[in-house]
C-alpha cells in the first residue's frame, strides 16, 4: 500500500494518491490531472477510482478531466447530483482497491453531499480517514458554503455537522491517520493547523470542535462564530465542479504569445484585467499603466479570486519569462480559464520599446517615523483580526478585500501610506488605487513588521484569539 498526499501550498489543498497491488484511487485531484497518470504509469498501475469529497468552492477538482482520460469513475457521496455521469455512493458502500478496502462514510454538514473515505489495510484494521473539509486539523469546515443550494441556514448546518463528527468520526480509534483537504491558509475554515497530517486522537485532544464535553448548542456557536465572507468565487467554482468544465490543456494552449504591439492592442480593444504576477518588488519599479498585480509567489489563487469578481473576465499576463504557463494553470486552478495571453518577454519588452510605464512610491519604516510627527495619513490594508490584534494608532482598517468599499476613504490630491504585514498585500492595494486614479499612494516598506521595530505608536497587542 502506498499513500502520497500531494500538497499545493497556494490552495492550501491535500490531493491523495493511493496505490495497492496495480489498482489506484485519486481523492481531491486538482486540475492539472497528468501528473497522476504519470504517477501511477511509473508504478504500473491503473486508476480504478477517482474520489470527491464533496463539490469543492475554492478550486476546480480535475475528476471530470481524469475520467475521461482514464475511464475511472467519479465517487460522490449521497445526495450529490452533477450533471455529468458518476457514482453516487451510499453511505457505508465499500471500495476495493488492490488489498485495501476504501469505505464511504457520509459526514453532512460542511455541505450536505460531503463525505469521508475510511482506509482499511489488507488486515482490515482501520488506517486512515481522508476527512475531506468535514474535518481539519485544528478545525472543521465551515458550515455557511452551502447555504444557497441547501436553503438551510448555517446553524442547522453546523448542527449537523456536530452530529455528523460525534457518531461517525470521533467513534474512529484514537491511532487513524487524518489526512484533510486543506490546511493552514485554506479559507475553508477559520482556525486549521500548518501540519497536514494528523489522528482522530490528536484531534480529540487539540481541536476545539471536538472537545468531549461540547455540547451542540456549544459547537454550533463556535462553529459559526467569526466567520469572515467567504471570497466570491466560492460559489461559481462549486458549479464548475457540479456542472462540468474544459480542460485546461486547451487553454494553456489557446493562449497567445502577444508581441507588444498586438498586447497592447488587444488591451485597448477588448475590456481585458492586464494582471502582473512579477513579484512586488518588480512591478513597484516598473509596471504597464493600469496593470493590476498579485504575485504569483504569494496567496495568488485566493487574492485573484477575492478581487477579481467575474471568472470570465478576459485576462492578460505580464509574467517572470518562463513562468507563463504555470500563471495560465494557476488561474485555472480557480476558474478563471479566460487568459487570453501573455506579453511575451514580459516587461522588459514593454519597457525596451519606449512605452509609457508606471511605477509605486515607496517609502522606509525610518523615514516615515520622522514624517510621523506631521501626523501624515496612514492606511492598513490588513485583514480586520490583524487590525484589531494591532495597529498604528489613528490609521484606518481599509482592508484589501473590500478595497473598493473604502475608495472615498482614500484622499485623492494628498500623498498618503499604505501598509500590509509585509508588503505583498499593499502592493496589491496600490496597484488597485492606482488604477482607480489615487496616484498619491506610498507603499509603506516593510509593512507593519518593520514599523513595530520602530517608534512609531502602535496599540496594545491582543492576541488574535481572544477576539471575538
Amino acid at each position: 500500500m502506498k499513500i502520497k498526499q500531494i500538497y499545493t501550498g497556494c490552495l492550501a489543498q491535500g490531493a491523495y494518491y493511493i496505490e495497492s497491488n496495480g489498482e489506484v484511487a485519486i481523492i481531491d485531484p486538482l486540475r492539472e490531472v497528468q501528473p497522476y497518470i504519470d504517477r501511477a504509469d511509473k508504478d504500473n498501475a491503473k486508476i480504478k477510482y477517482i474520489f470527491e469529497t464533496h463539490f469543492h468552492a475554492d478550486f476546480v477538482s480535475g475528476h471530470v478531466t481524469l475520467a475521461k482520460k482514464t475511464g475511472a469513475p467519479i465517487i460522490f457521496g449521497p445526495t450529490a447530483k452533477p450533471s455529468f455521469k458518476s457514482h453516487i455512493a451510499k453511505d457505508g458502500e465499500v471500495f476495493h482497491l488492490g488489498d485495501i478496502t476504501l469505505t464511504l462514510i457520509h459526514t453532512p454538514g460542511h455541505t450536505l453531499e460531503s463525505s469521508c473515505y475510511l482506509l482499511k489495510d489488507k488486515n482490515g484494521k482501520d488506517h486512515a480517514l481522508f476527512s475531506g473539509d468535514t474535518l481539519f486539523l485544528g478545525d472543521v469546515g465551515r458550515p455557511d458554503l452551502a447555504q444557497k443550494a441547501s436553503n438551510m441556514t448555517k446553524e442547522q448546518l453546523a448542527g449537523i455537522l456536530f452530529d455528523s463528527l460525534r457518531t461517525k468520526v470521533m467513534t474512529l480509534a484514537d491511532d487513524v491517520i487524518v489526512y484533510p483537504a486543506h490546511g493552514a491558509g485554506s479559507a475553508c475554515g477559520k482556525n486549521l493547523s500548518k501540519e497536514t497530517v494528523g489522528s482522530i486522537g490528536e484531534e480529540k485532544s487539540v481541536n476545539y470542535a471536538l472537545r468531549a464535553d461540547m455540547t451542540k448548542e456549544d459547537f454550533i456557536k463556535e462553529v459559526t462564530d467569526g466567520l469572515l465572507p467567504p471570497p466570491v468565487y466560492f460559489p461559481l467554482n462549486a458549479k464548475l465542479n457540479k456542472e462540468g468544465y474544459g480542460n485546461v490543456e486547451n487553454i494553456i494552449r489557446d493562449a497567445v504569445a502577444y508581441d507588444v504591439e498586438t498586447f497592447e492592442k488587444v488591451a485597448n480593444e477588448i475590456d481585458t484585467v492586464i494582471l502582473d504576477v512579477r513579484h512586488q518588488d518588480d512591478y513597484s519599479k516598473g509596471h504597464i499603466p493600469k496593470s493590476i498585480f498579485i504575485g504569483i509567489d504569494g496567496d495568488f489563487a485566493p487574492w485573484v479570486g477575492t478581487l477579481i469578481k467575474d471568472i470570465k473576465q478576459p485576462i492578460l499576463l505580464v509574467t517572470p519569462v518562463g513562468r507563463e504557463e504555470e500563471s495560465i494553470l494557476r488561474l485555472a486552478r480557480v476558474g478563471y480559464d479566460n487568459t487570453l495571453g501573455y506579453l511575451k518577454g514580459g516587461f522588459d519588452t514593454w519597457k525596451n520599446e519606449g512605452l509609457e510605464y508606471d511605477t509605486v512610491s515607496s517609502v522606509s519604516v525610518q523615514t516615515l517615523e520622522d514624517m510621523m510627527e506631521d501626523k501624515v495619513p496612514v492606511f492598513d490594508v490588513r485583514k480586520e483580526p490583524e487590525y484589531d490584534s494591532e495597529h498604528v494608532i489613528d490609521a484606518p482598517s481599509t482592508p484589501l478585500e473590500y478595497i473598493n468599499d473604502h475608495l472615498a476613504e482614500f484622499p485623492k490630491e494628498e500623498e498618503f501610506f499604505i501598509h500590509c504585514t509585509g508588503g505583498y498585500r499593499s502592493v496589491i492595494a496600490a496597484s488597485i488605487l492606482k488604477a482607480r486614479g489615487y496616484h498619491n499612494v506610498v507603499n509603506i516598506l516593510g509593512g507593519f513588521s518593520a514599523i513595530k521595530k520602530t517608534g512609531i505608536k502602535t496599540t496594545n497587542f491582543v492576541c488574535p484569539t481572544t477576539l471575538k
